[in-house]
């Protein structure tokens, strides 16, 4: 009897204070390292698709190129640019998946942590083409996760230690975790200061000519439905909301956590996460981002209500004080984390332009912006590459497909990642490059064509492609999902049967006949 009444009494009280303000407890760093550990997996298997195009010799961007841009430093922390074999990389690649799946489980946590952490940014430095606000939280995420407790409990480190079992309860404090809990801040800061001063007011309901909202959700069946449901006068009050959300739900949280209110906290966080979720179901690609940034948040998480009470019941024997601190002590994290900190600030404020440049590893180190979805979509864009065969016959070779198709995908706003998602979304943006580097890139289609069709096959040569023109296609977004008539743009024209496509011809200054004929 006197058991069931301890059971059924009420769990003591969280009392919050500036440890629960500054610190996290050990189940939350548990549920952090969990979270960014799988799905830092999942990150790393979908990397395999990508090796052979824009990581290996026979891609887009072999080393022969990158090696001479980059500086001493890069070359020697990028180990991904050691050796472009597709073999190299791949086993770069399978440690890299062993390594996070270790980091999830808990197995020697600290190595992999740091392995893990680098590996990323040298994977990252080696194709800074594909860099996106995705790779800058494992960045970011990752290198804090080195000096957090993050295997006190729920890890294999914790059941093979012969240690002293500590208080999941008692928040612990140290400057990985002010950092931590500081970097979250600025990410929400940083994106809801960009969306209210956004010049067009995309994001308030003075708008014009449409809210942000109503211009977002239109990517998906999912969001079609959300668009249906809420009605373009929804969309427009509700947009607002997602700028006050980004800027209030981390103080929010901190108060709360001061003043020891689980409700609060819990409602913060579930606010900021239905947010992602609803970016996730709305958005195409954005499903990896959005579980990343809600696994952030985990670190803002209370102790919960049966372990108050587990707490209280052996009072006795523990004090609420005793806890095993397993993180790199104090003074060896601040010869890291203060770097990292005052290198942020240096980057955005005072660093000149050639130290932002891509040669250097600077702008993947250091770089610290988050203001994305800045304003309302304008107008919307995919890709066709009509070409044509050897047989005469033409294609879409960006689609991979038989028929060319010149109006707007159907399945919700169409996007670059219609045709190839993923890191395919950076290709298109790459138009600019020419010599070489323009070479690599736009002559990857023809092969790539070339081997999925097997064109060397006796019997298929008339698939072999000749020449394809790439074109962007875009229309205005209107008011009731609408959307303007479609404008072209002829992006680049390729010759796969040319040995260059870059050839820079030196003419002599035209006579005064010939000019009368430009």
């Amino acid at each position: 009897m006197e058991k069931a009444n301890n059971n059924t009494s009420p769990a003591p009280k969280w009392k919050g204070g500036w440890d629960a303000f500054f610190g996290c407890n050990e189940k939350a760093l548990a549920t952090y390292r969990i979270c960014l550990g799988t799905l830092l997996f999942f990150e790393l298997v979908l990397r395999f698709r990508f090796l052979h195009v824009f990581y290996s010799d026979e891609g887009t961007f072999p080393t022969r190129l990158l090696i001479p841009k980059i500086d001493f430093l890069y070359r020697i922390l990028c180990v991904h640019a050691y050796n472009g074999s597709m073999l190299y990389q791949q086993s770069l690649l399978a440690i890299q998946v062993v390594l996070a799946a270790w980091f999830t489980i808990g197995f020697h946590t600290r190595i992999t942590a740091i392995l893990s952490w680098y590996l990323y940014f040298s994977l990252t430095l080696r194709n800074t083409w594909l860099n996106f606000i995705l790779d800058r939280y494992f960045h970011y995420l990752l290198f804090y996760a080195i000096f957090l407790p993050i295997s006190n409990v729920w890890s294999v480190d914790s059941i093979v230690s012969d240690e002293k079992k500590s208080n999941r309860n008692a928040a612990i404090v140290s400057l990985a975790t002010i950092a931590l809990k500081c970097q979250v801040f600025w990410i929400y800061l940083d994106a809801g200061q960009g969306k209210y001063n956004d010049p067009l007011q995309g994001w308030s309901l003075n708008a014009d000519p449409l809210p942000a909202l109503d211009t977002y959700a239109r990517h998906t069946v999912a969001a079609r439905y959300l668009y249906a449901l809420l009605t373009p006068v929804g969309l427009k009050y509700m947009t607002p909301t997602v700028v006050y959300a980004e800027l209030f739900a981390c103080p929010m949280t901190l108060m709360a956590s001061l003043f020891g209110n689980r409700k609060w906290v819990l409602g913060s966080i579930a606010l900021i996460c239905s947010l992602h979720i609803g970016i996730a179901f709305t958005v195409r690609n954005t499903v990896l981002l959005s579980s990343v940034a809600c696994a952030a948040w985990c670190v803002f998480l209370p102790p919960t209500e049966s372990d108050l009470r587990i707490e209280a019941s052996v009072k006795n024997e523990q004090t609420s004080t005793a806890k095993v601190y397993k993180g790199i002590p104090s003074k060896i994290a601040a010869l890291f984390i203060i770097p990292m900190v005052l290198g942020n600030i240096w980057f955005e404020t005072m660093s000149a332009e050639c130290n932002q440049s891509m040669k250097h590893i600077w702008s993947t180190l250091l770089h610290n912006r988050w203001n994305v979805f800045i304003g309302a979509e304008e107008y919307v864009t995919w890709e066709i590459a009509p070409g044509r065969l050897a047989d005469g016959s033409v294609v879409d070779v960006w689609g991979r497909k038989n028929d060319v198709e010149w109006n707007m995908p159907g399945t919700g706003a169409p996007c670059t990642s219609t045709a190839r998602p993923g890191r395919w979304r950076s290709f298109p943006y790459l138009a600019e490059l020419e010599g070489e580097e323009g070479e690599a890139l736009w002559s990857y289609l023809c092969r790539q064509w070339d081997e999925e069709n097997n064109v060397h096959q006796s019997g298929n040569e008339g698939r072999k492609l000749l020449r394809f023109n790439f074109f962007m296609l875009q229309a205005d977004v209107l008011p009731n999902m609408g959307f303007s008539a479609t404008r072209k743009r002829l992006i680049h024209s390729h010759d796969c049967t040319s040995q260059s496509n870059f050839v820079k011809e030196e003419h002599a200054s035209p006579s005064a006949e010939s000019k009368s004929e430009l």
